[in-house]
């Protein structure tokens, strides 16, 4: 079960017609919902379960630019923006604060990885630098661990999933935009090369504008439209705490643990080492995209066969009609957590910091993360689909970037000068035979 989650109001009424209809509930749908109301579009979002029930609400919590691909640094410095600004573009509190971001080094190999993302970064590293020393444990109070020295970024930051996405809602619905609740999308019609309607579990609705923005979902939903889109899940573990009254603030990333104060005063821990792959007939349909990263990332990465793949090959022995029915089926994606993973980093994380040792675990809980071959995320049109915008594949980047990911979302679907050059996000770079250049994991 995932962590409690504020509440969002669904509408009882289904509209015929829409200008915009937005599948898929997460920040990401939600963001672009938002601005497409402010700008006076009619807006539908459907979302087959729970308003952020996956992993807008199940992710760490984090809100940061250092170590991003560079290709979204410009995109991400503009979601800042757009967090600085949400308490008052919601009129709630998500948690939202800038309490900076450390990456610990344990050796110089370590320290020489973070110099070169500096480098990288140009510009763009703003504050980002690396620190040791006396500076870095002022950062780490009650520490009986030193590290070598840490990449840091005082300027990133931490928010509440479990309160950010659903104020997003909020702020939509206030806007004029229409959430339904428990609403799959069967289908998106089209006809002469664009789009014309969605069918969803609830009746149809006419409309010439569709935004996939439904996380480790969007892959099959797309492949009805017979477009290909490379994409696999990554199972992300996750655990919180009770209040620790004197535990360090903000976040920290380490070679065995990471943690992330939250707003009631405990904190999120997770391993950022490992990375957990189910493998799903997707798995094998997408094999060489992904090898780029595989070869990459492979010391990291588990592979875990079973319930998956099984319901996986099941759904697609009943043909396209079943296929369209495993929405309705999973409404709300709910991963087992690898608590053997997430004690081990917790007790990692007491030898650090002393402070923790009998601070009692409330809840583990897992996501999915949906992945993109190159990890950076598809904000797009589609060329050979006039109408149709795919917000999708964030490789665990999507609640911080969310916001302008949203932004410029809207921004493609009423044909309005974008918030940065949405060209490193194109959707055909991964169906084109363009070189796939992961520069980070996911």
């Amino acid at each position: 079960m995932g962590p409690p989650i504020d509440p969002v109001r669904s509408s009882e009424t289904l509209p015929t017609s829409a200008d915009v209809v937005i599948v898929g509930g997460g920040i990401i749908g939600l963001s672009t919902a938002l601005f497409l109301a402010r700008a006076g579009l009619s807006v539908v979002v459907c979302e087959k379960g729970t308003f952020a029930g996956e992993q807008s609400s199940r992710n760490w919590g984090w809100v940061r630019r250092m170590g991003r691909d560079p290709r979204e640094l410009p995109l991400v410095i503009e979601a800042m923006r757009l967090w600085d600004e949400m308490g008052s573009l919601v009129g709630r509190d998500v948690g939202f604060r800038r309490t900076g971001i450390l990456y610990l080094c344990e050796s110089e190999a370590d320290v020489a990885r973070h110099e070169d993302w500096l480098h990288r970064a140009g510009p763009y590293a703003l504050d980002s630098r690396i620190i040791s020393g006396p500076a870095l444990a002022s950062l780490l109070p009650g520490a009986t661990t030193t590290f070598h020295a840490a990449l840091y970024t005082a300027s990133d930051g931490r928010a509440e999933p479990q309160k950010a996405a659903p104020a997003i809602a909020a702020a939509a619905a206030k806007a004029g935009a229409i959430l339904l609740g428990d609403c799959a999308v069967r289908s998106i019609e089209t006809g002469a090369g664009a789009i014309s309607a969605v069918e969803t579990e609830r009746g149809r609705i006419v409309t010439r504008n569709v935004v996939v923005a439904g996380g480790i979902w969007s892959s099959q939903l797309l492949r009805s439209l017979g477009l290909r889109l490379p994409q696999l899940g990554i199972r992300s573990s996750v655990l919180r705490t009770g209040p620790v009254p004197r535990g360090p603030d903000g976040a920290a990333w380490g070679p065995r643990f990471a943690y992330r104060k939250r707003l009631d005063g405990g904190y999120t821990i997770a391993d950022g080492t490992r990375s957990l792959h189910d493998v799903v007939p997707d798995s094998f349909r997408y094999f060489t995209d992904f090898l780029p990263i595989l070869k990459r990332e492979w010391r990291h990465m588990r592979l875990d066969f079973g319930a998956p793949l099984l319901a996986g090959l099941g759904h697609g022995m009943k043909g396209k009609a079943a296929a369209a029915l495993a929405f309705e089926k999973t409404r709300v994606l709910d991963p087992a957590p690898r608590t053997d993973t997430l004690d081990a980093a917790y007790a990692a994380l007491k030898v650090t910091f002393p402070v923790f040792e009998n601070v009692p675990v409330v809840q583990h809980w897992a996501g999915m993360i949906d992945a993109t071959p190159d990890a950076v995320p598809v904000i797009s049109t589609v060329e050979a689909l006039s109408g149709l915008v795919v917000a999708t594949g964030f490789s665990g980047h999507g609640f911080g970037i969310g916001p302008g990911a949203g932004r410029l979302a809207a921004d493609l679907v009423r044909g309005a000068t974008p918030i940065v050059d949405p060209a490193p996000f194109r959707y055909e770079r991964l169906i084109d035979g363009t070189k796939m250049q992961p520069t980070t994991g996911v």
